[in-house]
């Protein structure tokens, strides 16, 4: 799966395809990655592009990615348009007032940035949206990701650690929500 998962500088993005690489390995699964940022770090538009395969990977640019996780109204501008027909489009809508406007891909709706602040923490809403990600794809296990977030924090600031597990599992718990919500409007 390419992957591509974009916001403001500072709100985790290469964080979080960084816990994504860091699953798929522990799942023995080939890996690539990939950042850009803009003019500014904090602030600014960054991006991380991520690669996940059961096969060797040939090239790790995303052009067209399979799904992208959208943390801001710039992101989803700029990468809506380039998602696969028929991939994933995860939105923030805490932070996003434009909804998508493709009917060619599957649409997943979290409200990351209101999640963190319920938790008290607004640097964690990447986590929520990787646990949405994560519930609707199940490209790495649940578990894979937590043992990833305990690594990562425990080398860098063990104190984050729980806070990041948290918002992590409240975006599995919002995701669940979100898809019984969907499949319950469907019925006729």
């Amino acid at each position: 799966m390419r992957i591509i998962i974009a916001g403001f500088g500072g709100q985790g993005v290469v964080l979080t395809g960084n816990l994504i690489a860091r699953a798929a390995l522990k799942e023995n699964k080939n890996v690539t990655g990939m950042v850009a940022y803009g003019a500014e770090m904090r602030g600014g538009t960054a991006f991380a592009a991520v690669i996940v395969s059961d096969d060797e990977i040939a090239c790790p640019f995303v052009e067209i990615p399979d799904a992208a996780i959208v943390l801001n109204q710039p992101s989803l501008d700029k990468f809506e348009p380039d998602v696969a027909a028929g991939g994933l489009l995860l939105v923030n809508t805490s932070l996003v007032k434009r909804g998508p406007k493709r009917e060619d891909i599957d649409r997943i709706f979290v409200p990351a940035t209101e999640i963190a602040q319920n938790l008290g923490q607004m640097k964690v809403a990447n986590l929520a949206a990787l646990g949405a990600f994560v519930r609707h794809t199940a490209l790495v296990k649940e578990e894979s990701v937590r043992q990833a977030v305990k690594d990562l924090f425990s080398e860098k600031n063990p104190a984050l650690t729980a806070v990041n597990l948290a918002a992590f599992e409240a975006g599995l718990e919002e995701s669940r929500f979100r898809k019984a919500a969907c499949s319950a409007s469907k019925k006729p």
